[in-house]
């Protein structure tokens, strides 16, 4: 059978487009430069020369999460060892359990445990002393046969306790010709704490010239949550950031796999695909997805992309948008729904309140609320944005009328930000 007489949305194993989150892509066009930046970081460190480390900054649907998968592969490549870890609201607690748990694997990857050395024993240590400050601790699996060390990492304080663990790994990396690299995805959400943890922790190791770093990913305020941190914060690290794919790039992301599928797509097609996605590579993968599914032959026209838009709006709407509408409360709906009246771009806090009918005072913890759930983000005093481009669309599609609810005055006001 020739591959034009069938319809290729029957044969769904051959689609090669990846729509789901952080999935990594057939082609991984236009990200090149960060790629770079991640080699040259790991291969300055392994020398023991000074190099800022990255946290990656953008919007939701432009490929951070691929992107630190990348990195991990690019560490292994290069006899890193990667820890990969999603950071979520937690208190410090599961934090160091997290932390704790990770390194353990990574120090029994470097060396499994009857070929220890020194350095790893005291590493092993160090993080037994740094796991048991969490209450339960055994309850958790800290407990591994490994007596604690007395004087690093026990201290209760997480930004010396962590630093020392940074050292302690750091130092027993070095003695294998390794390095450690800690990749934290979604670091908008660690806690005031962890964040300046961290940051002392790569401080502490850079100051020894060690193997060892993390890299952050998050939304676009990361870098002003960095600086706020630690002072010294943008000495240690870069924060490129990551968009849309230019032209030719999404051009690539988009027609690449289907080549290599056999398949090709008439410049119409690429033309009109590329208005629809705007270049993010999540939306360029959905539609790519849906095409696929209802073009017949070798050659992707205009008229199946046309075709495909429909689904894609209703895939897109159903996990990329509404999985994040879902954890807002009526009122915190209502804010977003104003937002979207307003346009795409960053709205003035007392614009969306008084299209509300409400005083700014009243709204202001609403706002505070939603950039705390991910849904918006600051990027200057007074403004606010959505982290994930075309959500304005899709407040005015499942939110056709702004209502608002009347607002309950718990507490004192608190003034807008």
């Amino acid at each position: 059978m020739t591959r034009s007489a069938y319809t290729r949305g029957v044969d769904r194993a051959s689609n090669p487009y990846t729509p789901h989150a952080g999935a990594d892509p057939e082609v991984l066009a236009g990200r090149g430069e960060p790629l770079e930046a991640f080699r040259v970081l790991l291969g300055r460190l392994r020398r023991g020369r000074a190099e800022p480390s990255m946290i990656l900054t953008g919007l939701r649907g432009v490929g951070k999460t691929v992107l630190l998968a990348r990195f991990a592969e690019v560490a292994r490549g290069e006899r890193w060892e990667p820890v990969e870890l999603e950071a979520v609201k937690c208190d410090d607690g599961r934090f160091r359990l997290a932390v704790f748990t990770h390194l353990k694997a990574a120090l029994l990857r470097l060396a499994p445990r009857p070929r220890w050395t020194e350095r790893d024993r005291v590493a092993a240590e160090v993080l037994t002393a740094f796991g048991a400050q969490v209450e339960l601790a055994c309850a958790f699996g800290v407990a591994w046969d490994v007596p604690a060390a007395e004087g690093a990492g026990d201290s209760g304080d997480l930004d010396m306790d962590l630093a020392d663990v940074f050292v302690a790994m750091g130092e027993a990396a070095r003695a294998h010709e390794r390095g450690v690299v800690l990749l934290i995805d979604e670091a908008q959400f660690l806690s005031r704490t962890q964040f300046e943890a961290l940051v002392h922790a790569v401080h502490a190791t850079s100051q020894r010239r060690l193997p060892i770093t993390w890299v952050g990913a998050g939304l676009p305020h990361l870098a002003e949550l960095t600086g706020e941190a630690r002072s010294y914060a943008d000495r240690l690290f870069s924060f490129p950031s990551v968009g849309p794919l230019a032209p030719g790039d999404a051009r690539a992301a988009l027609t690449g796999p289907a080549l290599a599928e056999g398949v090709a797509f008439e410049e119409a097609a690429v033309q009109r695909a590329l208005e629809i996605t705007g270049g993010y590579p999540c939306f360029i993968q959905e539609l790519g997805a849906q095409t696929w599914s209802v073009a017949e032959g070798d050659l992707v026209r205009r008229t199946d992309v046309e075709l495909a838009e429909d689904a894609y709006d209703a895939r897109l709407d159903s996990w990329f948008f509404r999985l994040r509408l879902e954890r807002a409360t009526p009122l915190q709906t209502a804010y977003l729904r104003a937002m979207a009246e307003l346009g795409p771009a960053p709205q003035k806090a007392a614009d969306v309140a008084r299209l509300m009918g409400r005083e700014s005072t009243q709204v202001g913890p609403i706002r505070a609320e939603l950039i705390e759930l991910g849904l918006l983000y600051a990027p200057e005093h007074g403004y606010a944005a959505f982290t994930a481009p075309g959500f304005d669309r899709f407040m005015l599609r499942v939110v056709p009328q702004l209502r608002v609810p009347e607002i309950q005055r718990r507490g004192p006001r608190v003034t807008a930000h």
